[in-house]
């Protein structure tokens, strides 16, 4: 009877559950409260982190010519790479205490002189798996580096 009243009501007992069943209800409660926390705390440092980035580190390459350029992209303005114009909307990186992982938001258009615009991918990009959300284009391939804070050199493409 004791115990009953220092425990929270979602671990005190139900009544018409067995003894392994009440247990399991516990448990169960105790680890939804756990990862809840864990969830807000993940969303407030993501929020922070957010804010920082201001720029988007991008690998651009020309299956034409072979030639690999860094491309910064600006949050919020387009950046031109050959016929393809890039749009980085967000960029996030995990914190230093957790496993690297960068993230971008990226509309890619593809601008031809004489045709109307093809839009070719909108969507995220992970620097970890390139290949999980890739842009296919038949004489560009696009990658997410890294995420920057200071304002770039020239902004656009640096070769």
């Amino acid at each position: 009877m004791v115990g009953r009243l220092y425990a929270p009501a979602f671990l005190r007992p139900a009544y018409g559950m067995t003894k392994s069943g009440r247990r399991l209800a516990g448990a169960a409660a105790l680890m939804g409260a756990l990862f809840a926390t864990d969830a807000r705390f993940a969303t407030e440092a993501l929020g922070q982190d957010r804010g920082r980035n201001t720029i988007a580190v991008l690998r651009g390459l020309d299956k034409v010519t072979a030639r690999v350029s860094t491309i910064e992209a600006p949050i919020g303005e387009t950046v031109r790479f050959g016929t393809l114009r890039i749009l980085a909307q967000t960029c996030r990186t995990r914190p230093p205490e957790e496993p690297p992982e960068t993230t971008v938001f990226l509309e890619i258009t593809d601008i031809k002189p004489g045709q109307t615009p093809v839009r070719l991918f909108t969507g995220w990009m992970f620097a970890s798996s390139p290949a999980l959300s890739a842009l296919e284009h038949p004489v560009y391939d696009v990658w997410v580096i890294d995420c920057k804070t200071s304002a770039p050199l020239n902004s656009g493409l640096n070769e």
